[in-house]
């Protein structure tokens, strides 16, 4: 084949799209699924958005409802990244975290917690009460807790370099720096053009994450959804005054929302992340309070499911809001978990953005989600757990690049 036709051109080089590309190349399959692939990454560097972004926990699976493909896909994926972290050198530490409930009304919901742990196979989860709650994290509060052994941290962006090397040794080839501009369809084949040349291709898969639904259009193919971006934003614990967390500390999360609340995170180098909250991103790469994308904000303006969901979760965005606009707004709602926690405690960090898929009726769409056409596989929605998953997930899509 000439250097720009391939078996199977991948779009997106954040975790799932390497992922997918690595579990396309795996020569351990019965048969060969991609002889030549190439991945295409808009920016210069890998894992430059969602999965850089992230703040680097690996999933439990405590939280999914059984039997969904969150559910299923993060329970697998979590093992095979800890085996493949093992295998490629990539530091990581299966540290386990607490989830606990700070008043009697969360009582129940952490009771279905525990109840959704033990359905989706986790072996670690254990009840435990205010004393236990101190043994584990001497700064914490709460009238009880779930303790869960499997949660782990990680460096994705590490990860992801793993994966993009796993890649180019089976064959593949990853391009950074070629930003999709037009996607056409012919008898032959799917041809790609990019800001760094044409690619033609057999089959497609696009996991164009903040992007997905505009990749998705561009080829012809109806998303169903819209991708409507969320900030979340972090400060980190001071020099000095990260021995007030060990490990993680989580909130038990509102089941209303699929944000799980502002939250402590030990990070793999150091220091111990604090928040996120979840605010509108007027830029879908809007990493700063201050950016703004005309066309991202346009699209999220003109589309009515967005204000549908305004409209019933209207406190709770005017929470997160105010939270971004105060410090101590943000240092109360971390009190409810450590109460000793001072203003001087925080320093701000960095920011990251989910794409949040949403239906035109409001509703947001809470599992992985796939839209199969005439040899393409579009990811069109990857929340989290999607790092943790995101084996699991490449294998998955792997198997439905077969039946286009």
């Amino acid at each position: 084949m000439k250097a720009n036709e391939v078996d199977v051109v991948v779009i997106g080089g954040g975790a799932v799209g390497l992922a997918t590309a690595m579990a396309l190349l795996a020569p351990s399959r019965a048969r060969v699924r991609a002889r030549s692939l190439v991945v295409l990454e808009k920016e210069d560097a890998l894992a430059a958005h969602q999965t850089g972004h992230n703040s680097g926990v690996i999933h439990s699976g405590l939280y999914y409802k059984p039997g969904s493909l969150k559910a299923t896909l993060c329970m697998r994926g979590r093992v095979a990244l800890e085996r493949f972290c093992e295998e490629h050198g990539v530091a990581f530490d299966r540290c386990g975290k607490i989830v606990v409930a700070t008043r009697p009304e969360q009582m129940p919901l952490l009771d279905e917690l525990e109840r959704r742990g033990v359905a989706n196979g986790l072996a670690g989860v254990r009840r435990i009460g205010p004393q236990e709650i101190r043994e584990h994290e001497p700064h914490a509060a709460g009238i009880a807790a779930l303790h869960v052994k499997e949660t782990g941290i990680v460096d994705y962006a590490e990860v992801s370099a793993a994966y993009a090397k796993v890649i180019r040794a089976r064959g593949g080839e990853v391009r950074t720096g070629a930003r999709v501009i037009g996607i056409e369809r012919d008898d032959d084949a799917i041809v790609i053009e990019t800001t760094d040349g044409e690619v033609r291709a057999a089959k497609l898969v696009a996991c164009a994450g903040l992007h997905a639904d505009r990749i998705a259009r561009m080829a012809g193919v109806d998303p169903g959804a819209e991708v409507v971006p969320f900030r979340g934003e972090y400060y980190e614990l001071a020099q000095g005054r990260t021995d007030l967390v060990r490990n993680l500390i989580y909130p038990v999360p509102n089941p209303a929302f699929p944000f799980l609340g502002v939250h402590f995170t030990r990070m793999i180098h150091g220091g111990v992340e604090c928040g996120p909250n979840a605010v509108l991103a007027l830029a879908r790469e809007g990493y700063q309070k201050t950016s703004f994308a005309m066309s991202d904000a346009l699209d999220v303006a003109r589309f009515g499911g967005f204000w549908r969901l305004a409209a019933k979760h209207w406190q709770m965005g005017a929470g997160e809001v105010w939270r971004s606009m105060s410090k101590r707004a943000f240092v109360y709602a971390l009190r409810e978990l450590l109460p000793s926690l001072g203003m001087g405690d925080l320093v701000p960090a960095g920011a990251g953005v989910r794409a949040q898929a949403l239906l035109a009726n409001g509703s947001l769409v809470d599992d992985f989600h796939f839209a199969i056409a005439d040899r393409m596989v579009h990811v069109l929605n990857a929340p989290s757990p999607a790092a943790t998953a995101s084996i699991a997930i490449g294998e998955t899509i792997a198997a439905r690049v077969d039946l286009v």
